[in-house]
């Protein structure tokens, strides 16, 4: 993963603009709890609907730079290389929804929260990463961040061993997609990668939300809207902003990055749902900032 490993100099202005963008994206991406929370159907036609509403403005927008989306695959290696961050980020949905229903909340989104470690562990054995010893205090620091904000070590009991499982696995999928992103966006344009894996995700999805739960569509004007929400902002926005920072950051870094994700969710949720934010969710996220802040030192 030595392409994905070595950052651009801090003073680079692409190097900047990225880290920007990733931060951005990780933001979009962590309003997606409250959209999932309001949809109208259930988990699985919310995936779906999540990546196959995304994938239009991402395919009129492909049509828009036309030949300025780069190369094109050759291979049906390289389409393969395409379609598998999708099979995999459906994956990583599907788990992590069934999880929520399954064990406490709490205990779903923290421990899907674990993509970073899994990220750096998968980097490091099999990919050639090279992490310091300051990256991983700051990972260490902002996992720990994320356990205080979701109620602290004691929160783990309240939850089922199954559902846990399942949110281990979601994390385990997408530090695997994160990964196949960043070796992708060696080769591909970021437009090229998002199109392909978004469709890729939506086939995937669908069995599940039609047969499985047997009701994909909405119902209401309400309804559509958190779809629609879920999958231009955190979706269409929010991935395409992180898969171009992955071609200018390393995925540790930029997996970490993605801690901001459970602290966007708190403040959306006392924005928009009156769930308040106590002493420890704010200690919480000042403390994922923190170890963020000194993970990029490293």
């Amino acid at each position: 993963m030595s392409q994905v490993s070595t950052a651009l100099p801090q003073s680079a202005p692409s190097h900047r603009f990225a880290l920007a963008a990733l931060i951005l994206g990780g933001a979009a991406i962590g309003g997606s709890p409250i959209f999932v929370r309001l949809s109208e159907v259930g988990p699985m036609a919310t995936g779906f609907w999540r990546v196959a509403l995304a994938f239009f403005p991402i395919y009129i927008f492909s049509l828009i730079k036309g030949g300025a989306t780069g190369p094109k695959p050759e291979t049906w290696a390289d389409r393969g290389m395409l379609i598998l961050p999708g099979v995999i980020l459906a994956v990583d949905l599907i788990t992590w929804h069934l999880s929520i229903t399954i064990t406490s909340v709490a205990n779903a989104t923290l421990l899907a929260n674990l993509a970073p470690v899994f990220v750096t562990i998968i980097g490091v054995l099999f990919m050639g990463a090279a992490v310091t010893r300051v990256f991983v205090v700051g990972l260490v620091l902002a996992i720990a961040g994320v356990v205080i904000l979701k109620g602290g070590p004691a929160a783990l009991g309240q939850g089922d061993l199954r559902g846990d499982g399942g949110a281990v696995l979601a994390a385990v999928a997408y530090a695997l997609y994160i990964l196949a992103i960043g070796r992708l966006r060696t080769r591909f344009d970021t437009v090229r990668i998002m199109l392909w894996s978004t469709a890729s995700a939506a086939v995937c999805l669908f069995p599940f939300g039609f047969f499985v739960e047997g009701h994909l569509l909405p119902t209401t004007a309400y309804g559509w809207a958190m779809v629609f929400g879920l999958a231009f902002i955190s979706h269409a926005s929010g991935q395409v902003a992180i898969t171009y920072a992955l071609a200018y950051l390393p995925a540790a870094f930029s997996s970490l990055t993605l801690l901001l994700q459970p602290v966007v969710a708190a403040i959306l949720a006392w924005i928009l749902l009156s769930e308040p934010i106590g002493p420890m969710q704010a200690i919480g996220g000042l403390v994922v900032l923190a170890g963020i802040m000194i993970a990029r030192r490293g």
